[in-house]
């Protein structure tokens, strides 16, 4: 396969997201929602491959985008499956989807309390036994010891980013609302930047 007909068929994918499709993780009878999912850079190979894929964000131009991609990708394509929403108020019932794929949206929490009401929101609209994939800024290294303390969970981050930060701590206390590891966590620490983390868990309960 050439370089731009994979680009087409993938998009501009998390390579994490992706590394969890090669492994089989998802199929097409499940109900993917991609929770901030910005202008749908990780609905590209689901719509193109004829996966169920929804998506919520606050910004509705970006939705627009989401929307008039989906279309052009597949004329078929149920563009409504694309809503405006915060994660804090996912606008689908309870228990509407098999995956909630999270990248890169969680560490704009902005307070502890704000990042458990986006969690249990997730939690809400995933199946028993549904599958919650993120991405976020995390501290498994000591990326905290270069960051200053903005109080609330937030830090500005050796590279001069403000974010909310996913500490053991705070792991454990996810793990205890109803999630178990489906693989073991991985961190990948930017030297002397940030440290980011990937989690794929299972809601059990």
């Amino acid at each position: 396969m050439e370089i731009a007909e994979l680009n087409r068929l993938l998009g501009n994918i998390d390579v994490y997201l992706l590394d969890q499709i090669l492994k089989g993780r998802f199929s097409k009878e499940m109900k993917i929602l991609d929770a901030g999912c910005g202008e749908g850079r990780n609905s590209v190979f689901f719509i193109n491959s004829g996966y169920q894929a929804f998506g919520i964000d606050p910004n509705e131009t970006a939705i627009q985008y989401c929307r008039y991609m989906a279309k052009s990708l597949n004329p078929e394509y149920d563009v409504h499956r694309f809503q405006p929403g915060k994660l804090e108020d996912i606008p689908f019932h309870s228990q509407a989807f098999d995956v909630v794929i999270c990248s890169a949206v969680l560490h704009f929490a902005e307070s502890v309390d704000n990042f458990w009401q986006m969690v249990a929101e997730i939690h809400r609209v995933l199946k028993p036994g549904g599958i919650f994939w993120f991405r976020m800024c995390t501290n498994f290294g000591n990326v905290l010891e270069g960051s200053k303390d903005l109080g609330g969970g937030r830090f500005i981050l050796p590279d001069g980013t403000e974010r909310f930060v996913l500490t053991p701590k705070l792991m454990e206390e996810l793990l205890e609302k109803g999630f178990r590891f489906l693989e073991d966590p991985k961190t990948v620490f930017l030297f002397g930047k940030r440290e980011m983390g990937v989690f794929i868990l299972e809601k059990t309960s």
